[in-house]
């Protein structure tokens, strides 16, 4: 028997008639947190789209995997959305960030610190370059841990730009690339070294 209707797919999420395109965007500008419209391709969207792509790419090795480190990959995918949300402001605006919640700060790179130290405890580290794809987990770390340099790259271009020089998200960013190493490095169950051994 199939659900009623009107219950039928129901998610807690769902927000009733509201359309998911605006047309908006059409002209190539696109809404910025906090109001104002800029271009698709100016540094801010460049940036926080960059975020997302990693945010996605998260999604695809949590998906791959169970426990803690589940739980750890979620854990900066929530983080990424403060991140993302702050390069999403305009620098006029920036007073209307909540730390934590849509600014970066000092303690979410601290935080992150702690994690890569806790895993390298855990796991160690391999002494020379690995190749990528020891696990479909670690495989889908790294292409995350990929990403996320892009856009540190993007968000140093934008910080730059707007002349923001107490921004976290670059530290933040730079930071949680070495985490998703380590991550990656620990969803293995060897290292495959970057050259190749004789006998190996």
């Amino acid at each position: 028997m199939s659900a009623p209707e009107e219950s039928r797919g129901a998610h807690p999420l769902r927000i009733p008639a509201v359309k998911i395109y605006t047309r908006r965007g059409d002209d190539g500008s696109t809404g910025l947190f906090h109001g104002g419209r800029v271009a698709k391709d100016e540094s801010g969207p460049d940036a926080y789209g960059t975020v997302d792509e990693a945010v996605s790419a998260l999604g695809v090795a949590r998906a791959a995997c169970v426990g803690v480190l589940h739980d750890r990959i979620l854990e900066v995918q929530r983080e990424l959305f403060v991140v993302a949300a702050e390069l999403a402001t305009s620098a006029s605006k920036r007073d209307m960030l909540v730390p934590g919640t849509s600014l970066a700060t000092g303690e979410m790179v601290t935080r992150l610190e702690e994690r890569i130290d806790l895993v390298e405890s855990e796991t160690g580290l391999p002494t020379e370059f690995v190749v990528p794809g020891g696990s479909p987990a670690a495989a889908a770390l790294d292409l995350a841990r990929s990403i996320t340099r892009r856009a540190e790259r993007r968000a140093v271009t934008h910080v730059r730009a707007e002349g923001v020089g107490d921004s976290f998200v670059v530290p933040y960013l730079n930071r949680l690339a070495d985490y998703l190493y380590v991550l990656a490095r620990s969803a293995e169950a060897a290292w495959v070294p970057s050259r190749f051994e004789e006998g190996a």
